[in-house]
């Protein structure tokens, strides 16, 4: 009999496989096989009197995989777990052995970081236990988004029609309501800077008025700036000149969270299409018939690289650039919450450069391994020199100071072009000599409220604050979109960069969640909480006393708002519905606000504000192969049409014909 193996992905099985041999099977999970129960307790699947100890159901769509899973694990010799390798890979590890019958206190968890011959052999010469430290946190999280997910979702629906809330989501949409409550209450301040411009050698200097008798110099009216312009027609001299090279560091490989942010910035990738590239990237190419993982697993917070992969990268720095752009190997600062289970997301091999295996890649392949690949080759060559000059024109004592910069040698900039360097020349200047100005500017400015979001900077702002773990940023700004509590759209008719604007039903909810559950829902209280999680990951606190905090400190909140939170009836159209003579009402969507019967769900009409109605999904008569359910014909948001699941937005199989139509539209709206 066989060995079993069993992933998450069946994409990556066939490649598994191949690299163990004839006495292997490899087979998939596909992903989670298990959720909690909804039964117990208010319907959590958590028996609160018994520590916590929580029941689990085979999902739905799963029970025909298990069912084959268990035939096959009877049959094998041994079973060898190899799920992701990460706090939620571990607990799919877990559930499978237990439905399975393999037992746990046997070395079969293998785990791998990269899907290449000899990292998965090297593996399976190291099979380990299924660590239930990783195993109780995972858990820990899962029960504390059960109960804030299902007992704050519940209460929201009943007072205020909100359709969810979440432990990590309600955090996210409170940063994004606060700022925009941050830029109503702004209050513009005018102030004028005075720019002078002096030529040399062919070259124009800008200098800005910046101090006056050595003391900053402020200007805040006209008169102000006019009178500084007044003072200083005369010759400059130049009181202050110095030159000086200036070191530019490479930045270190990319984490999760900071391939969202640069690929959003860069690539203009929304955060969502970013790990799903990257999934494919990890899982394996197919390239002259053969297929491996092209880059490290890409959920990670470590930059930390591997002595081999540094290694070979400087020999081929070395070899294709020479000597002096070898740089350090720098490994940045670890936070708090930093895993340093694996390494920072890189290529699995340094000689694979992104055009030796362009022609397997898409488009988007392509450029999301040509990003990484050059991030992580330029962490470790040298720093790109500078020759900066700043000088310091002065007039009648006021003080104008300028700058300028020249490439003196790129160092890491040689490959990482995602960075631009443009000289800026101030030729070569005399202290001894007097500069008669060009001209001088007085200019009229105001200051600017704080930007709205982008996805990149609420990424980025979730990080920092320590709030939730950067795979899942993704669907929680996706959901938060989805439940119509944000807008994410262009800044304007004539920008393509877009930002999130809470709307009406976002700041309710919010404002009803701070009005009653502010000790919980707030940016403190959520990074602590990650930290918790992370220290039972360690085996450092205990799973049941945290459990019993939270609930402890959770359940009295949810009975007082029960209590005091004002219910909401839906505003009135004053219209009769044409389907079934129930009331009109307003609602909230992902797209907007719309009409729709008060009879809901029982009578489905809807309409826009502009009183057109809303297209209905087309029954196709096929059923969807992930779940069964039938798969209907829908307009998408950009006026495309494609076929994809009914049981959407628990099922989001989209056809995959279909679905290469919509990516390209994607791509239009998103290209930066």
């Amino acid at each position: 009999m066989k060995n079993l193996v069993i992933v998450e992905s069946p994409s990556k099985s066939k490649t598994i496989e191949k690299y163990l041999g004839p006495d292997f099977e490899v087979v998939s999970s596909k992903g989670h096989i298990r959720d909690l129960a909804t039964r117990g307790k208010d319907g959590l699947g958590v028996d609160f009197d018994n520590d916590f100890e929580a029941t689990y159901k085979i999902s739905k769509d799963k029970k025909d995989v298990v069912k084959e899973l268990k035939a096959k694990a009877k049959k094998a010799d041994a079973v060898y777990l190899a799920t992701d390798p990460d706090r939620e890979g571990e607990a799919i590890s877990w559930h499978l052995a237990n439905e399975l019958g393999v037992d746990i206190d046997q070395e079969n968890r293998v785990v791998f970081n990269e899907i290449t011959k000899d990292a998965v052999l090297k593996a399976f010469e190291n099979p380990r236990k299924i660590d239930m430290d990783l195993v109780k946190s995972q858990e820990t999280r899962r029960i504390l988004d059960r109960i804030i997910g299902f007992k704050l979702s519940k209460l929201l629906q009943s007072k205020i029609k909100s359709k969810s809330a979440g432990r990590v989501q309600s955090v996210a949409l409170k940063l994004i309501v606060d700022r925009e409550k941050e830029i109503d209450a702004f209050i513009p301040e005018e102030y004028w800077t005075v720019l002078a411009f002096f030529e040399n050698d062919g070259n124009l200097i800008e200098t800005s008025a910046e101090r006056y008798k050595g003391k900053k110099l402020k200007m805040t009216n006209a008169e102000e700036a006019q009178t500084v312009v007044d003072a200083v027609q005369g010759d400059f001299v130049i009181s202050k000149l110095e030159k000086k090279n200036r070191k530019k560091d490479s930045k270190l490989p990319f984490i999760t969270s900071t391939l969202q942010q640069e690929a959003s910035t860069r690539l203009g990738f929304p955060a969502k299409k970013t790990m799903r590239v990257a999934q494919k990237l990890y899982e394996g190419i197919e390239m002259g018939g053969d297929a491996e993982g092209l880059i490290t697993y890409m959920r990670t917070d470590s930059t930390r690289l591997s002595q081999t992969f540094v290694d070979d990268a400087k020999a081929l720095i070395l070899e294709s650039y020479g000597k002096e752009y070898v740089g350090k190997y720098r490994q940045g600062k670890k936070t708090e919450n930093t895993q340093d289970a694996h390494e920072a997301i890189r290529p699995t091999n340094v000689n694979r450069t992104p055009d030796s295996v362009k022609s397997y890649l898409t488009n988007d392949e392509y450029k999301l391994y040509r990003f990484i690949y050059y991030r992580s080759l330029a962490s470790l060559m040298a720093p790109a020199v500078f020759d900066a000059v700043s000088v310091e024109f002065t007039q009648n004592d006021y003080d104008f100071n300028g700058s300028g910069s020249t490439l003196k040698f790129d160092g890491y900039l040689k490959v990482y072009d995602y960075e631009k360097s443009t000289d800026k020349l101030l030729g070569e200047l005399d202290e001894s000599k007097a500069y008669k100005s060009q001209k001088i500017d007085p200019e009229q400015h105001f200051t600017q409220p704080p930007s709205r979001f982008t996805e990149a900077r609420l990424i980025k702002e979730l990080e920092e604050l320590g709030i939730g773990r950067p795979s899942t940023y993704s669907m929680i700004l996706e959901t938060i979109v989805y439940r119509a509590y944000a807008t994410f759209g262009a800044v304007s008719e004539t920008s393509k960069t877009k930002v999130f604007k809470p709307t009406e039903q976002g700041v309710l909810t919010n404002d009803k969640l701070q009005d009653h559950f502010e000790s919980i829902i707030n940016v403190h209280y959520t990074a602590n909480m990650e930290e918790e999680l992370d220290l039972i990951a360690e085996g450092k606190k205990n799973n049941v006393e945290a459990l019993q905090r939270f609930v402890d400190k959770f359940y009295p909140l949810l009975e007082e708002a029960d209590e005091k939170m004002e219910k909401i009836e839906a505003e009135k159209v004053g219209e009769e519905c044409p389907e079934c003579g129930g009331e009109l009402v307003y609602r909230f969507g992902r797209f907007g606000k719309f009409v729709a019967c008060s009879n809901f769900p029982e009578c489905r009409y809807n309409r826009a504000l502009d009183g057109t109605k809303k297209e209905a999904p087309e029954p196709t008569g096929e059923e969807c192969p992930e779940c069964g359910k039938p798969l209907v014909k829908r307009k998408s948001r950009y006026g495309t049409w494609f076929v994809g699941c009914s049981g959407f937005p628990k099922c989001r199989y989209i056809q995959p014909n279909e679905k290469k139509k919509k990516e390209e539209t994607e791509n239009e709206e998103t290209a930066s």
